[in-house]
């Protein structure tokens, strides 16, 4: 089934004109997951635990990440083992609920609207005047620094070289699951607070390819921010545009003057109009008025006079106020 479907999708890219070669032969070893296909499993509770059982394999107590909703019907059960050693079961449920309506889009009030412009000092920089720092991972990677030095130590494929190699796998899990979390907080935020929500459609894989800062712009995620964000977007019932994000940091937000900005240069100061504001800030504006554009709304209002910083701790914390309302020092002009 999974060679089907792969070879399927290969296809489906070779008509798009990409060369994608052939299938790799995977060994045994290599492969760490099986699926379960509509049948061969089922949950039952033993002593109050929450069982899995396996056909021809076990009863496997499980710890659930979140409670499977009430009417929903589990369609297939994936085993899968990380590198760090530990065993996780993916289910893929059926649901018949329905996605909420979203509102008219003449109905949405300026206060529903939000702009999002992302970077690297500034993770995300709104409309509404707030700036999300960047989640401060040096801790992380220096711990992982360390532990892939002591594995460069090591005898290849020894007892030791394994164990050691386990404590890097769990170093860059440590890593991906504190990123997927921060972003995940963030774009709940902007799915549940906003009625329309306008991100930028930045080209991630050909900035990679720059020498300039590419570990930075790969650690930011900012794909997988706006893949979340989406996807939420459409649970919420929130409409959700990407625009095109060429000249959106040059642009003046007021009168639309392009004025060319080097990265250092943190502020707008537009030579035609007088406007003044931070660099993302008014990039953030011009995404939101792209975004209305798109949509067939015209131009947004007002453009932004007062940026409050928020710590990306604040985010990731449950109950942190930046989750519920702006912050106090933000302000708008309308």
């Amino acid at each position: 089934m999974r060679i089907a479907k792969n070879i399927n999708r290969l296809g489906q890219l070779k008509e798009q004109g990409y060369n994608v070669g052939e299938l790799r032969w995977k060994s045994p070893r290599e492969f760490r997951s099986f699926t379960y296909n509509q049948s061969g499993f089922e949950f039952d509770k033993k002593s109050g635990q929450t069982v899995l059982s396996l056909s021809k394999l076990a009863d496997i107590p499980i710890e659930l990440h979140r409670p499977l909703p009430d009417d929903a019907t589990v369609k297939e059960v994936t085993l899968k083992k990380e590198k760090t050693g530990e065993w996780f079961a993916i289910f893929g449920i059926e649901m018949d609920t329905e996605q909420p309506a979203k509102p008219p889009l003449e109905d949405i009030d300026t206060d529903e609207m939000v702009g999002i412009d992302v970077g690297i000092l500034k993770y995300a920089h709104d409309t509404d005047g707030t700036a999300v720092e960047s989640l401060d991972l040096s801790e992380e990677r220096n711990r992982l620094g360390r532990e892939q030095r002591k594995l460069s130590r090591k005898a290849y494929n020894s007892n030791n070289w394994e164990k050691q190699r386990q404590r890097v796998a769990e170093c860059h899990q440590q890593i991906k699951r504190k990123r997927r979390d921060f972003l995940h907080k963030l774009s709940n935020y902007y799915a549940r607070e906003y009625e329309l929500v306008a991100v930028e459609d930045l080209d991630v894989k050909g900035m990679l390819e720059s020498p300039r800062n590419s570990r930075n712009t790969a650690s930011a995620a900012w794909n997988i921010f706006t893949d979340m964000l989406e996807t939420k977007c459409e649970r919420e019932g929130t409409h959700f545009v990407e625009v095109d994000p060429e000249g959106t940091t040059k642009e003046c937000a007021q009168c639309g003057v392009e004025t060319e900005k080097p990265l250092w240069v943190r502020e707008h100061s537009c030579p035609a109009c007088g406007f003044e504001a931070d660099r993302d800030a008014n990039a953030a504006w011009n995404v939101l008025s792209r975004g209305l554009i798109k949509l067939g709304l015209g131009h947004s209002k007002g453009t932004p006079v007062e940026t409050a910083v928020v710590s990306a701790k604040r985010v990731v914390e449950a109950g942190s106020p930046c989750l519920k309302e702006p912050p106090k020092t933000a302000s708008r002009q309308g």
